[in-house]
């Protein structure tokens, strides 16, 4: 499938779409005042250490503290177990309060929780990931992308990678899937890149006062030009003259052969509105999909996990019902596997496909969810149907899902997804109006409410307003308040 990625660029921000059959497949955004932080480098201090968790939680000037785990701790070998990680030593030996530390972001802050680190730092270029300090004596441990299948090719390249690496490295690399065609200058340049930069950051974490930021990983659009730019992108079109320069810099100094792929976007109407991606961005936020069969999908994202419903809704088939539920289920596949990567959503995934009789058609839609998937550039795992039918499947999540980025909770319902009624409110209202008689002096009661529990209160509930005024020897006037929620009020004493 040939892909395109159109990059929107104001300075306020940064905004990527990847278009394939005739669809938007992804969509990425980065604004200038919440930038990702996955990546980054810092020089902290630890804050916590909390033994019960077995983690800390290290200060690396960020507006809440990072969390760190015992398993994110990094040791050289003589420390720990065979691996070279931190094995059975408690946390609280490994680390004291105060103590500077050499950490990076591997997950940015999502919700009330604050970043995750690690001491296993690893630098990303184009075709390598370079981990300095995973290594062993005179043999530098150098891992492949599980995306390359091929065992023949695997083993070639790691030979072809120790052949370039000098006598002394130490350090780790890991090939990604980019490295499978890539010539041998091109692998040189990599090395030679990423040791540089890491010697770089190295020297500036020296004798420095923490909390201090060390490196910020590329910009969305360095990114992307970085990590998704394969062979089945046909053209990167960039809407902003100054940052399209920067990328076509870019391009020429650390990966030429994608300069040619680079345009220049200078047509009157917007790029986005062009290509139809606002669309798609104001459905990727809708809690329903609707399928061109007309069944649909009802997608509701939580704390905890993410579930997908699937029905037939319009969609009645032409030869039976069970035929019917296939071809939904069929199509539902791959619907959702696109909206994952629209809507970036991560962690616990739920799907109740609609219920099927049969072995064979459920085991042919888990297949066909599972292709779907493979072209997923985050880490896809499938778990199967459970005892209750659901298929239940993980996917990576490292950053806030693109709800979480253009949308906050409502505030008049707080994110619940519904409001009392207005006769809720109103039967609220008079038990708080004998609270406040008994307990305050008063020669009036005045309640400041909505419209529509203003009208019920005069209208249908005047009857209970004048039994309740005479019970507690006091008048009750309504004011209405246009600006109030349905839900808010105020009882004002007069």
């Amino acid at each position: 499938m040939s892909e395109e990625i159109l990059v929107n660029v104001t300075p306020q921000e940064t905004r990527v779409a990847v278009l394939g059959a005739g669809q938007v497949q992804e969509l990425l955004v980065e604004r200038a005042a919440s930038r990702g932080l996955v990546g980054n480098i810092y020089m902290g201090r630890v804050a916590r250490v909390l033994p019960g968790m077995q983690s800390a939680f290290v200060d690396v000037g960020l507006e809440r503290a990072a969390f760190l785990h015992v398993a994110d701790l990094w040791e050289p070998r003589r420390a720990g177990g065979a691996d070279g990680t931190a094995g059975a030593r408690p946390i609280e030996r490994l680390l004291a309060e105060g103590q500077p530390l050499l950490v990076q972001v591997v997950k940015d802050p999502i919700g009330t929780k604050g970043a995750r680190l690690s001491t296993q730092i690893s630098i990303a270029g184009r075709l390598l990931v370079y981990l300095p300090a995973l290594s062993t004596e005179n043999n530098p441990h150098i891992g492949i992308s599980q995306r390359i299948e091929d065992e023949a090719g695997r083993a070639q390249l790691r030979e072809r990678l120790k052949e370039l690496l000098p006598p002394e490295e130490k350090g780790g690399f890991i090939l990604r899937t980019l490295a499978e065609g890539a010539s041998e200058a091109e692998l040189r340049a990599d090395v030679e890149y990423l040791r540089a930069l890491w010697r770089d950051i190295r020297q500036r974490s020296l004798g420095v006062e923490p909390p201090l930021a060390l490196y910020q990983d590329l910009s969305l659009a360095e990114r992307v030009l970085r990590d998704m730019v394969t062979a089945e992108v046909a053209a990167v079109r960039v809407d902003s003259r100054e940052n399209f320069q920067r990328l076509a810099a870019f391009a020429e100094a650390y990966m030429p052969q994608l300069r040619p792929r680079l345009e220049h976007y200078t047509g009157e109407r917007p790029l986005f509105e062009l290509c139809n991606v606002e669309p798609e961005i104001e459905k990727a936020l809708a809690r329903r999909v609707d399928l061109k069969s007309g069944g649909t999908l009802v997608i509701d994202q939580t704390e905890a996990l993410t579930t997908i419903d699937v029905n037939t809704g319009g969609y009645v088939g032409s030869r039976s019902f069970d035929d019917t539920v296939y071809k939904t289920n069929l199509e539902a596949a791959h619907a959702i596997a696109r909206q994952l990567r629209l809507r970036n959503l991560g962690g616990i995934i739920l799907i109740d496909f609609i219920d099927m009789q049969s072995e064979e058609h459920r085991a042919a839609v888990l297949e066909e969810l599972k292709r779907a998937l493979a072209r997923d550039r985050t880490r896809v795992s499938v778990n199967g149907f459970t005892a209750l039918g659901l298929v239940e499947m993980t996917r990576k999540r490292t950053r806030e899902s693109l709800a979480h980025v253009l949308c906050e909770p409502c505030p008049v319902c707080e994110g619940r997804g519904a409001v009392k009624t207005a006769r809720t409110v109103c039967y609220e209202i008079l038990r708080e109006l004998l609270r406040e008689a008994r307990a305050f002096p008063a020669r009036e009661f005045r309640v400041l409410a909505s419209p529509a529990v203003s009208d019920l209160l005069l209208e249908e509930e005047s009857p209970a307003l004048a039994m309740l005024s005479g019970f507690i020897g006091k008048p009750v006037s309504v004011q209405v308040e246009t600006g109030y929620t349905q839900e808010q009020y105020d009882i004002v004493l007069m």
